[in-house]
């Protein structure tokens, strides 16, 4: 593919618009904002930095500086890093947003999932969990905080319980 065919491939990605639910989310198109952009065809990457902005669907990375890997034109890693990189989606229609943020963040696609690494965060509503290494499913949001191979490395979790109802008069 040429130069110029991908400019205008990636002018049209970044004049599409977006859907907010997580089933079409992969199927939706990346669009990327910021200050400056290089493109590296050798190496298949694009470098933007300055006051990015990334969405696909539901999802949005905020970040100073996101290096975007490609593999015969499809994206197969994003990664983000600032102080820090910020990160929310809307997992389904209905429900509370996710968001999370760390130093360093990468984000896979193909697989669905999002890794936040060093003083990295996640949270939605009243639960959160922060740790130096936590993975993130999009599709199937399912979280997985700290690594295993580390026990120097902890997880905090806090998870603040629902106000209570008050019974009704009857």
């Amino acid at each position: 593919m040429s130069l110029i065919s991908k400019i205008l491939s990636l002018l049209l990605v970044l004049n599409a618009s977006q859907a907010w639910a997580l089933e079409s989310d992969p199927d939706q198109p990346i669009n990327i904002d910021s200050d400056n952009a290089v493109y590296d065809e050798k190496q298949q990457t694009s470098t933007y930095i300055g006051h990015v902005i990334a969405t696909q669907g539901s999802i949005k990375v905020d970040a100073d500086k996101l290096v975007v890997f490609m593999k015969d034109g499809n994206v197969t890693k994003m990664v983000a890093t600032g102080q820090p990189s910020h990160f929310r989606q809307l997992p389904a229609v209905g429900k509370e947003e996710m968001f999370g943020e760390g130093l360093t963040n990468e984000y896979y696609p193909d697989q669905s999932l999002i890794i936040f690494m060093h003083k990295a965060s996640v949270w939605q509503g009243d639960a959160k969990q922060s740790s130096d290494y936590i993975q993130y499913d999009t599709k199937n949001s399912l979280l997985k905080a700290g690594e295993s191979n580390n026990d120097s490395k902890r997880v905090h979790s806090v998870i603040k319980p629902k106000p209570k109802t008050a019974a009704k008069a009857q």
